[in-house]
């Protein structure tokens, strides 16, 4: 092994070793029992860590194009940590959708439970978790100290999570619910049945405990605004896509792709219902029983089941799809979490597969005009293909690269990307579906806009038909996107505090789909006749996870 990929691959020891729940989603064997440690003390510790790395890696000379780009995407990476660091984001970074307020509940969802030593991990895992909640709570008051805090919404937001995590309402307590399930395996002993069901009760306390904390103790002190200005969306852009974005052109740029999807809607819904607005087709697509799945499991076999065939009619035509990518599973999501589907990547060796995630916020009936595209997305060739074959490719890439690296902007741009490209190949010649691929497209495009325009408090265009030269608020962006977009209600809400707390992630998707469209276009123009798009794929994918900046450099050099 060189020594460029024995300092990369080092790092995803040192890693699982400090956040033990990475572990896990990585498949890193041994840290299955322990949970992370979240104090300012343990930030500084990880900070060295990949100063420290950082460090040894910028000191060797690689002898290849392969060692030459492992070299060059840790570098990257690494500067982006030790940048947001340094700036006491970690202090300010509790929010909706990733944090360590959803990272201690979600890691349950990985855990195998088919052995004595699972359940152990398992409940070792539940009764860590008032440790980990209270050295969070450390940080949590060293940034109010700082003046460092995050928003009143975010707060607000996973107080409310919390809450259905602990069984308020009519849900039952998540941690309660694993115990329960227990009962069921020949696997768990009754002191074992006693040990889960009183480590669950644990969990249920620390995390009630911390919601009142939230309520009583941080969100009085969190702070007011919404918007994170200039400077920290700089960084955190930076972080998401691997890229120095010109903010104000992306912002012309994202009303630019709105006006074109909104313009092929208007042909889709012309095609469903002859002299249909896109509302009026929309109404249709929705309210058709002929076109919905009733149930949650007749739904998740549905979804399974487009996966699957997918895969077979792709394999060998437009993709090569390596065995162990095959495999995958698509699931109904707890409940409590944020409700846009999402990807879970498989472990190291495969032994868990990669998953696809539905949250259904209570549904019962799923249209499915939406819904394929959707599947495409987040499975095959989306995430799970992309994500999947690099796991594969342990003969060509590093293991950091394969197991820590890549962006946003690279891994969200390639499944916007997967969806376009299934309408090009044509799996979207049904009106329905590719009014739904369409409707994907404007929620990316809107998120283009009112991200940069509410964390950079920018004026809506002076020749705009909404409310022109306004500044754009959390309010004015809610509004926009419900006319703009066909998402349920709660889902919209949603996503307007997901990006006031992630700030720069929304942008990634069509910022990254603009980049896999560029490279293409500019390798076909270079190949002319020769160009073989399967092929190119191929040697895209190979190049492996990097940001988006790095990306345009190597796919100008193949």
């Amino acid at each position: 092994m060189s020594k460029i990929y024995e300092i990369a691959d080092g790092f995803v020891d040192t890693l699982a070793e400090l956040d033990p729940i990475v572990a896990t989603y990585l498949g890193v064997p041994g840290y299955d029992h322990l949970m992370p440690d979240y104090s300012p003390e343990a930030s500084e510790r990880s900070d060295v860590a990949v100063r420290d790395v950082m460090n040894r890696i910028k000191a060797e000379s690689p002898d290849s194009v392969r060692e030459r780009r492992c070299s060059e995407t840790v570098q990257e990476e690494m500067t982006g940590s030790i940048d947001q660091h340094a700036a006491g984001l970690h202090y300010s970074g509790m929010n909706i959708l990733h944090s360590p307020v959803q990272s201690l509940r979600q890691i349950f969802d990985l855990m195998p439970r088919s052995s004595t030593a699972d359940w152990e991990n398992i409940a070792s895992r539940m009764e860590g978790i008032a440790d980990s909640i209270a050295t969070y709570q450390v940080t949590l008051d060293e940034g109010i100290g700082k003046g460092l805090t995050a928003s009143k919404r975010q707060t607000a937001g996973c107080i409310e999570q919390i809450e259905t995590w602990i069984g308020k309402g009519d849900t039952d307590p998540f941690f309660n619910g694993i115990a329960k399930s227990a009962d069921a395996s020949d696997d768990v002993s009754e002191s074992l049945k006693r040990k889960l069901a009183d480590a669950a009760t644990s969990a249920n306390t620390a995390y009630s405990e911390f919601a009142a904390y939230l309520r009583d103790v941080y969100l009085p002190a969190a702070r007011s605004s919404d918007a994170v200005g200039r400077e920290h969306y700089s960084l955190t852009s930076r972080s998401y896509n691997g890229i120095d974005l010109d903010f104000d052109e992306t912002y012309d740029w994202g009303w630019e792709q709105l006006h074109w999807v909104q313009s092929e809607m208007r042909k889709a819904a012309d095609q469903i219902k002859p002299g249909s607005s896109i509302d009026e087709a929309v109404e249709i697509l929705e309210s058709d029983p002929k076109r919905a799945i009733d149930g949650e499991d007749a739904f998740r076999d549905w979804m399974q089941n487009l996966q699957d065939a997918t895969i077979d009619e792709m394999n060998g035509t437009h993709f090569d799809i390596a065995d162990p990518v095959k495999n995958i599973e698509a699931l109904i999501a707890p409940p409590g979490g944020a409700l846009a589907m999402y990807y879970t990547g498989p472990s190291e060796d495969f032994s868990r597969p990669g998953r696809t995630w539905y949250p259904t916020g209570g549904k019962t009936s799923f249209p499915l005009w939406r819904e394929v595209s959707i599947a495409y997305h987040e499975g095959v060739p989306g995430h799970h293909f992309q994500i999947a074959t690099t796991m594969t490719l342990s003969d060509q890439l590093s293991r950091y690269q394969r197991l820590l690296a890549g962006t946003s902007g690279y891994v969200e741009g390639w499944a916007l990307y997967a969806e376009r490209l299934m309408h090009e190949l044509g799996y979207l010649e049904n009106p329905d579906y590719y009014m739904g691929m369409l409707d994907a497209q404007a929620l990316r495009s809107v998120r283009v806009i009112i991200d940069i325009g509410m964390h950079l408090e920018k004026r809506i265009p002076e020749d705009s038909e909404y409310h022109p030269g306004e500044v754009w608020t959390p309010d004015l962006a809610l509004e926009f996107m419900r006319d703009r977009v066909h998402f349920p209600p709660e889902f919209v809400a949603s996503e307007i505090d997901r990006y006031l707390g992630i700030p720069g992630q929304a942008i990634s998707y069509k910022v990254g789909e603009r980049v896999w469209l560029e490279s293409r276009q500019t390798a076909r123009a270079a190949q002319g006749t020769s160009f073989n798009l399967k092929n190119w794929h191929n040697r895209a994918l190979e190049l492996g996870p990097m940001g988006l900046a790095q990306m345009q450099r190597e796919m100008s050099r193949m």
